[in-house]
């Protein structure tokens, strides 16, 4: 079995330095790390996680709180966490998905048991139990999204706000002033982004003078699928619809079909924060604002990394909206 003397012989370092790569207890050139590890994987060492966190007092391990018994998983949740992933790999951390409700009981653990180094936070409420409990147990933390009042915490964020605009935009462009919200009922779970997106609806609707429509829909494809159904029926005056319900978006598109609405010639869809994977269900594929969920999970393990290794740095604060893609589902109003 390979020592740590034979990883500094082949690296043509000193032990010392071995030690502080194993181990995360002392910062060593970019350079000087990569040959470190590549003679650890040449001669097959393997780090010995319990070992290195007594010596640093850090088990460089961090979790990503994802509430699914709140919110359903999906696709494009998953590059937020993937991405993350990859960044703390890249920066000498493993992260763990710790898949729990909002309550504050599972940080209580977290805190007492010294099993993370810190703690990133998705699908955060705008008023968010866990924001507090972590805080008061002097967790350190990052936020992907933020609460009603992040002013003093570190987060990154889909600037919803200018993603409604542009959402809009595109829609009046073609002609249509007649535009629907779609969004979730979220009648207990406050999610920051879709609270931010239907303010934004509602102020932009404002500005134009267009009456608003706010419509909404369980995060099921059966209940799209029923909405889809009666949609013209209940709306006839309706010409385009900014849906931001992606589990519910491939039933609403199939509901549409069945009712003989045809996208886009009947009706313009545009899907506010969506993947390709998810576009890609529909015939045709939907128009689509892209969610920045790569970006947003390497910005967002960037700001929890800034935090654990200088707790004085003022914290990240960073916005990122939605890009336009092109599908098949908005065209000129008739």
């Amino acid at each position: 079995m390979a020592t740590m003397q034979d990883v500094a012989n082949r690296a043509q370092v000193s032990i010392a330095t071995v030690s502080f790569v194993v181990n995360g207890t002392k910062r060593v050139t970019d350079a000087t790390r990569e040959r470190v590890e590549q003679a650890m994987r040449e001669l097959g060492f393997r780090r010995n996680p319990v070992g290195a966190a007594l010596a640093s007092g850090r088990t460089r391990i961090t979790a990503l709180l994802f509430p699914v018994l709140e919110r359903p998983l999906s696709h494009t949740a998953v590059t937020f966490f993937t991405s993350a992933s990859r960044r703390a790999r890249e920066r000498g951390y493993d992260l763990v998905l710790w898949p729990i409700g909002t309550d504050i009981e599972h940080i209580d653990l977290l805190a007492r048991g010294g099993l993370v180094d810190g703690v990133l936070l998705m699908e955060v409420q705008l008023e968010d139990p866990r924001v507090a409990a972590l805080a008061d147990q002097n967790v350190p933390f990052a936020m992907i999204g933020r609460t009603e009042d992040p002013s003093a915490l570190p987060y990154v964020d889909i600037d919803m706000a200018a993603s409604m605009r542009e959402a809009l935009r595109r829609l009046e462009d073609l002609g249509h002033r007649d535009i629907a919200f779609v969004r979730s009922p979220n009648p207990t779970y406050n999610h920051g982004a879709v609270s931010r997106a239907h303010d934004a609806y509602l102020k932009a609707m404002e500005e134009r003078g267009a009456p608003p429509t706010v419509i909404t829909c369980e995060e099921l494809p059966h209940e799209g699928r029923l909405l889809g159904e009666r949609f013209a029926a209940e709306h006839p005056a309706l010409t385009a619809v900014i849906l931001m319900n992606e589990h519910a978006a491939p039933g609403f598109m199939t509901g549409l079909a069945r009712a003989g609405v045809r996208a886009p010639a009947d009706l313009s869809v545009l899907s506010l924060g969506s993947s390709a994977y998810m576009a890609e269900m529909t015939d045709p594929p939907l128009t689509y604002l892209r969610t920045p969920g790569p970006e947003l999970g390497e910005l967002g393990f960037d700001a929890l990394a800034a935090r654990l290794e200088d707790p004085e740095r003022a914290p990240t604060q960073t916005l990122v909206p939605c890009d336009f893609v092109a599908g098949g589902t908005i065209g000129p109003r008739a």
